[in-house]
């Protein structure tokens, strides 16, 4: 008799799963044990054999099983699929690809490929949230293909907790789906974030928030300080998508420092501060680092929230390098650069990230705000639908001062309410938000009200 995989009752997942058994009602305190999960051990190992394929350059051999991103992404999918049979084929394996020519860093036509994961959800199968690392490695001369590049830091880091991810969450159900990717060609002009992402649109994928994982095991910073302690993620403030029209509502209602990514940011910071021990999130106010780009940011040209998630201390001696030593520095980002315990920290934030956004109901729709010259100000929303979101409890009405980086208040409405006023609150001196809540606890990203901080349906 084949093992069951799991049973949905009353709202509540029972689960019995090849070599493990679940059979309590999921709340919040499991992200407790979600957040420590990760092991250090098994992401040097991944880290090892990424570094160990030599280079894993977008332009580098694909024939090869041993050397190159052919022989990488072959091992990634593999792995994804092992994982898989480990619960009982609850991962889709699959690759997403397209030929990319005539670009300053693919002049000549090169095939990019992702690797993809997908854990269905058993309510809303077609919402996901998404953690993504990156594939591919460099060196000095952005075209340089054969030449050996460890990229062990970057970014096999962010690969590998991809993979741990993987290994801890589907150990799980959940009401929505999560999704994990290796995406390729990122230093050659993130390239496989826009194929990925129209692929996402093509599908109707409703995909809440992208958390990208680039380089998170370095704690020896180029300043000289070593701290393993904090991280750092970066969102954009306004949605790239947002037209003129859109542009001009906001400059008179607000929400400059309130899209669905900065949400997504603000998330990320209340999952660390309350499940990952001795980390402290900074939330950059900023798309990326300065100047610079990663693989969030063609989902957010498509409309997609999404994050960067990364080590607060860069070191550059390790980044983009030649394998060499001058002047008693050596260069190249070679695996004793890694600090494993760090990466599995903040795989783990990635971990009950996705968990708590994936066992919420779905994020507020068509978030609405009324309060111009009156002493107290109303929210409206749509009511979910109640077939995707059979754990929707009620929602959580938030508000915070203009220049407060957190959400600071709320009150709790039950899930048959759409509309709620806040009595002697004046709109003019706060910003506002919905989040909704499951009968669990568990809560999704907060919606500040319109176009502004919308997360789609």
């Amino acid at each position: 008799m084949k093992p069951l995989k799991f049973l949905l009752i009353t709202g509540f997942a029972f689960f019995i799963t090849t070599g493990s058994i679940l059979s309590q009602t999921i709340t919040p305190d499991e992200l407790h044990k979600i957040g420590i999960a990760p092991s250090a051990d098994r992401i040097q190992n991944d880290i090892q054999t990424l570094v160990d394929f030599g280079t894993r350059h977008t332009l580098s051999d694909t024939v090869s099983s041993t050397r190159g991103i052919g022989a990488a992404r072959r091992w990634i999918k593999a792995e994804f699929e092992r994982i898989s049979a480990n619960c009982g084929g609850c991962l889709e394996v699959f690759y997403v690809s397209d030929v990319i020519s005539g670009q300053r860093r693919i002049p000549d036509p090169v095939n990019i490929v992702n690797v993809v994961a997908i854990q269905r959800g058993t309510a809303d199968p077609n919402r996901f949230v998404m953690m993504s690392g990156d594939i591919d490695s460099r060196v000095s001369d952005p075209l340089d293909g054969v030449s050996d590049s460890p990229g062990a830091n970057d970014n096999a880091s962010g690969m590998a907790g991809v993979i741990e991810s993987a290994r801890v969450l589907t150990k799980y159900t959940f009401p929505g789906s999560i999704m994990y990717v290796g995406l390729s060609g990122e230093e050659q002009g993130l390239f496989g974030g826009q194929i990925l992402a129209k692929y996402a649109l093509d599908k109707g994928w409703r995909i809440k928030a992208v958390l990208n994982n680039d380089m998170i095991g370095n704690i020896k910073g180029i300043n000289g300080v070593i701290n393993n302690t904090t991280a750092r993620v970066f969102s954009e403030g306004t949605r790239a998508v947002e037209t003129e029209r859109e542009a001009r509502m906001r400059r008179f209602t607000g929400g400059e420092v309130d899209s669905p990514s900065r949400n997504v940011a603000r998330y990320v910071d209340k999952m660390a501060d309350m499940y990952i021990p001795n980390l402290n999130v900074m939330m950059i106010y900023r798309l990326d680092r300065f100047g610079r780009g990663g693989h969030h940011r063609p989902f957010n040209d498509a409309g997609i929230p999404g994050v960067r998630i990364m080590e607060t201390n860069e070191n550059y001696v390790m980044q983009h390098q030649d394998l060499r030593t001058e002047n008693g520095i050596k260069y190249g980002d070679t695996i004793d650069g890694v600090d494993f315990d760090y990466a599995a920290k903040l795989t783990g934030l990635n971990a009950v990230t996705m968990a708590a956004m994936a066992w919420a109901p779905n994020t507020p729709v068509n978030v609405q705000i009324q309060g111009a010259v009156r002493p107290s100000t109303t929210l409206k929303w749509d009511a979910l639908n109640a077939k995707q979101n059979p754990q929707l409890a009620g929602y959580k009405i938030y508000w915070r001062l203009t220049d407060s980086n957190q959400w600071e208040k709320s009150v709790f409405v039950s899930a048959g309410t759409t509309e709620h006023t806040l009595e002697n609150i004046v709109i003019d001196n706060y910003l506002f938000g919905v989040a909704s809540v499951s009968k669990e606890g568990f809560e999704s990203p907060v919606v500040f009200p319109g176009v502004a901080g919308s997360f789609g349906e």
